[in-house]
């Protein structure tokens, strides 16, 4: 296998670019429970591997996702409800990824979100190069397909992509066998829960923000 010199960074979207902080507290007033009940709820299926949706139905047995969020824009059609906006951006998102394409990396942001989710970055006029969405794709992670999409769309070999992300079952361990390297972000839940784990050692690069990137990528190379 060759060396390859990285060429682009590509971003997932929550808990990496996106704060979830105020979906998860609207989220808990739509379920009819304080903030503190989901957010210790999600902790548990975070730390259990499982999905977000099954902390949804422990709280509401026989919980539909699908028939909520209908339910939810009939209700409230001119809220957020369960979308984000640029107030939800972390602070370190303009500024690292600025720098990093200063630095001459192609960016990229690509993570598993819904196709209104593409509207929704592109408003905030990021310092990306392309923004896409898994539903836009019609593909998931950790599937092998949306990496491969990934590499096609930055028209660069799998090895010259950093992927960067919050999760080591969606991100840092499916890019890695796809052969990117990979770079794991403690925050979020799930950031700091992976972390902590021993397949952690599989990143290239465990960041605590998006500014420790750019030097890290200088190593890299």
């Amino acid at each position: 296998m060759g060396v390859f010199v990285i060429k682009a960074v590509v971003f997932d979207v929550g808990e990496t670019l996106i704060d979830e902080t105020r979906i998860w507290t609207r989220w808990a007033a739509r379920l009819g429970v304080s903030p503190f009940v989901l957010m210790g709820a999600l902790g548990g299926m975070a730390a259990l591997d499982r999905s977000h949706q099954d902390a949804f139905r422990l709280i509401r047995p026989g919980f539909d996702l699908r028939a909520e969020e209908a339910a939810w824009v009939r209700d409230e059609p001119d809220s957020l409800r369960n979308n984000f906006d640029a107030d939800d951006l972390y602070p370190d998102v303009r500024p690292a990824l600025s720098a990093i394409r200063a630095a001459g990396y192609q960016v990229i942001v690509a993570g598993n979100q819904p196709s209104r989710a593409y509207d929704q970055l592109l408003a905030m006029d990021l310092p990306a190069d392309s923004i896409h969405t898994s539903e836009g794709w019609g593909v998931a992670k950790p599937a092998p397909e949306f990496f491969a999409r990934v590499a096609e769309i930055a028209g660069r070999e799998p090895g010259e992509i950093l992927y960067v992300g919050d999760r080591l079952d969606n991100d840092v361990l499916p890019a890695g066998k796809a052969g990117m390297r990979t770079a794991l972000l403690r925050r979020g839940p799930w950031g700091f829960l992976h972390a902590e784990r021993a397949q952690a050692a599989a990143a290239d690069v465990i960041a605590d923000d998006l500014h420790a990137l750019l030097p890290a990528l200088s190593r890299l190379t």
